[in-house]
């Protein structure tokens, strides 16, 4: 096999960063606790199941000040209360505050997991992820597998019995990565549903939103016209690239460009998009930054899981 260089620089030596929005608004962000199980660092990540229906998504069972001229009677459901609360949180804020309820799902399992899984994490790190695959799979910008897909019609079966049984309020806007494990799994996941005129499933693809950038082919993503052929209903935003110029077989981006990164989105989506339900497909590493740009508990969440968070933000 040919030898594999593994000089690995953070993507910062060579200036490779993508570039920030210069017209997105700087914004400090704050997560609000005592409203959903993830924020409590009492919570084990470890086996904490989103699906579980007796978990109601981690919304805590907790009354709301809009209790008293929304529900008097108690006959609303846990979310619709907190909803009516959130709407009231925005009503009321100054104009340079704004909150948001981020849906934040980690795509399902992708042929690249199943790679490290077998080959063990050094070893994947070392020589295996800078390949296009082994002879049998190809793991560059991986597709989902058999359970990979699964795991998100498992997320579509659980948005349809939230929004039936629990009155969960569905996303108003959807954001993805541009890689397709993650294109993939907002199809599988969010097509089919029952959802309001006004809130269509029209995702649009974010550069940023993507996994850690460089080396492992599995996180190199594929040409605007295989997105725009393969999801041909997807938005793709302006300035994406034909090719992945953000991609370096030698340079891998490191964790505080990741975070700085995703927090360019964030900023990005919090100055732009006015809606308060949002939607974000990605990957861990994409979503443990986003997590820790936000302040957030670190919550590694499993192929397939899914966060939510309640977050406000001041320009």
């Amino acid at each position: 096999m040919a030898k594999i260089d593994t000089n690995i620089e953070p993507l910062s030596s060579i200036g490779t960063t993508p570039e920030a929005d210069v017209t997105a608004v700087h914004h400090v962000f704050t997560v609000l606790k005592g409203f959903f199980l993830q924020d409590d660092l009492d919570t084990d990540p470890e086996g904490f199941d989103y699906n579980d229906p007796d978990l109601n998504f981690g919304l805590i069972n907790r009354a709301y000040d809009t209790d008293t001229s929304f529900d008097v009677s108690r006959q609303k459901t846990q979310w619709q209360r907190f909803e009516r609360y959130v709407s009231d949180l925005n009503f009321e804020s100054p104009k340079n505050t704004q909150y948001k309820i981020l849906f934040m799902g980690r795509h399902g399992e992708g042929y690249h997991n199943v790679a490290e899984r077998y080959y063990g994490t050094a070893e994947w790190d070392r020589y295996w992820s800078k390949l296009e695959g082994n002879g049998t799979v190809t793991w560059a910008d991986a597709h989902l597998t058999d359970i990979g897909i699964e795991q998100a019609k498992t997320a579509n079966a659980f948005w349809k019995r939230g929004i039936r049984e629990w009155g969960i309020p569905v996303p108003e806007k959807y954001y993805t990565s541009p890689l397709d494990r993650c294109l993939a799994t907002a199809q599988y996941t969010f097509e089919g549903l029952e959802l309001p005129a006004d809130r269509p499933f029209v995702p649009e693809v974010k550069e940023l939103l993507r996994e850690v950038i460089g080396v492992h082919t599995c996180d190199r993503r594929s040409s605007r016209t295989y997105i725009e052929s393969h999801y041909p209903a997807y938005k793709i935003e302006d300035g994406l690239t034909e090719d992945d110029e953000l991609y370096s077989p030698t340079h891998r981006e490191i964790t505080e460009e990741q975070v700085t990164r995703l927090r360019e989105l964030l900023n990005d989506v919090f100055t732009h998009d006015k809606n308060t339900w949002i939607s974000f497909t990605s990957h861990s590493g994409a979503i443990a930054a986003l997590l820790e740009a936000l302040g957030h508990r670190k919550f590694r969440l499993p192929t397939g899981g899914v966060i939510p968070v309640l977050v406000k933000a001041v320009a």
